[in-house]
């Protein structure tokens, strides 16, 4: 059992990426958690009350811990974070800002607190400030990955070596069983799957952008934004705008414009996967199906189960040759 499992009691390491609008429900989160993952509630886009109803509803679906994701530089933060308190949701998911905002009182309730980095410097401060764990995520992630685009397989690794402290959790660019056992091999103790879970039927967002995310490829997703807080989504008619703009040498008050004219909030709600903000990964290239959350985990489970297994087989054959290798020598 990993140290995210132990610390978390959670079965499984893996967890259910926060997502605006996707996750921000309860039926996606739930669903996960009673797999045996850790599913996640996203706060980002919900008015407190209507936060505040997700999360009893969630709790009336399982009686499994789950999280709740919150960008702590959005408007009534506080607000969301004191019913996170007031609901009793076991664990925070903090992004986008300092641990100090919440972390003394979330911990003084009892509540265990994770944080989202994307860089060593930052792991280490929120190591360093006393959080529960790290969520490390990389260049391939959707939404908001970090701006120096440096990959899961690289950032994690360096996190990993400069934190031992407290567990780890990869996120971008995972898709798969194999892919939560690759993260576990380069020193994480979980693996958080974000464009994956947003291509499931409980996923709250418009079947047009569930299909745009399944007919995806690995190169179907541009950055788009830099220094304006960047973020990979689909390549679509407003993304391609941006960056020929972008090309063009277009000054940054045109670029500003283009870039808030329209929002995520018109994929995944419209349907409007042409001009809106398709948030997704670079593992959009790996889905192609749309399978019910708790259906996917029990998946999930059974894959990187079975790459386990594989790598041990490997290793068992490794160990035999290099023992016959070492008898023929004597």
């Amino acid at each position: 059992m990993s140290r995210f499992c132990k610390t978390f009691g959670v079965p499984h390491p893996i967890i259910q990426a926060g997502m605006s609008w996707a996750s921000s429900n309860a039926a996606l989160p739930a669903a996960v958690s009673n797999a045996g993952g850790l599913g996640v509630v996203a706060a980002g886009p919900l008015y407190p009350e209507d936060f505040r109803k997700v999360l009893r509803e969630v709790k009336a679906l399982t009686d499994k811990p789950y999280a709740v994701n919150v960008p702590l530089y959005r408007k009534q933060a506080d607000e969301i974070l004191d019913i996170t308190l007031e609901e009793g949701a076991p664990i925070i998911v903090a992004s986008q800002g300092g641990p100090q905002k919440y972390l003394a009182r979330f911990q003084a309730a009892g509540v265990k607190c994770m944080h989202v980095v994307a860089s060593e410097k930052h792991a280490r401060k929120a190591a360093d400030a006393g959080v529960d764990a790290l969520v490390v995520v990389g260049g391939e992630a959707g939404g908001h990955p970090p701006p120096d685009q440096v990959s899961t397989m690289v950032l994690v690794r360096a996190v990993a070596k400069a934190v031992t402290s407290v567990p780890i959790v990869a996120g971008g660019g995972i898709a798969d069983g194999d892919g939560i056992v690759a993260a576990l091999a380069l020193g994480a103790d979980a693996a958080q799957l974000g464009t994956r879970f947003m291509a499931t039927r409980e996923a709250w967002v418009h079947e047009n952008y569930k299909q745009a995310v399944i007919d995806a490829g690995v190169s179907d997703t541009a950055l788009v934004g830099q220094g304006l807080g960047p973020i990979r989504m689909i390549r679509n008619g407003f993304a391609q705008t941006y960056l020929d703009a972008e090309a063009q040498g277009a000054p940054k008050e045109r670029l500003k414009e283009i870039f808030g004219s329209t929002a995520l909030k018109h994929a995944a709600l419209d349907g409007d996967v042409e001009n809106g903000k398709t948030e997704a990964g670079q593992s959009a290239g790996l889905i192609d199906d749309l399978p019910g959350a708790f259906e996917l985990t029990e998946r999930l489970i059974r894959e990187y189960r079975s790459a386990l297994a594989r790598l041990s087989e490997l290793n068992i054959a490794l160990e035999g040759r290099l023992k016959r290798d070492h008898e023929r020598v004597l």
